[in-house]
């Protein structure tokens, strides 16, 4: 049986894990195209997403951040160009969101720091580091 004490050190050692590869995303991705790691997580979700014109409220249901945490990332996207929102029709309170063309090529770009920042942290460590 785990203590109390061994829970506790095993979540501090995955928050500060966790901490690490954060910071490092945040670093790489700001230097890079300008995007915190939300903004970019923000991104990658939406390039994922199979239908076309997602609502915000659909990736608000998926993603860690509040709804007006989401927002502000969207906003902060569109005035970057990499994504543009438009209301529904149908229903007022319905946002959509695009990614740009613009918004297409930083994904792919950043997604490829992503991966690479990941690897490092999460890879296997016993593979080469080239191979990794």
């Amino acid at each position: 049986m785990t203590s109390d004490a061994e829970l506790r050190n095993t979540w501090r050692a995955l928050l500060t894990r966790y901490n690490g590869i954060a910071c490092e995303l945040d670093r790489q991705m700001q230097s890079a195209h300008g995007l915190s790691m939300s903004d970019f997580e923000t991104l990658d979700r939406l390039v994922a997403v199979t239908c076309e014109h997602p609502r915000m409220q659909e990736l608000a249901a998926d993603m860690y951040l509040s709804p007006s945490a989401l927002s502000r990332s969207v906003a902060r996207l569109e005035k970057a160009g990499l994504v543009t929102r438009s209301l529904c029709e149908s229903d007022r309170r319905g946002v959509f969101v695009d990614v740009t063309d613009a918004g297409r090529n930083v994904h792919a770009d950043a997604s490829k720091i992503q991966l690479a920042v990941l690897t490092a942290h999460l890879g296997d460590p016993d593979a080469p580091a080239a191979a990794r």
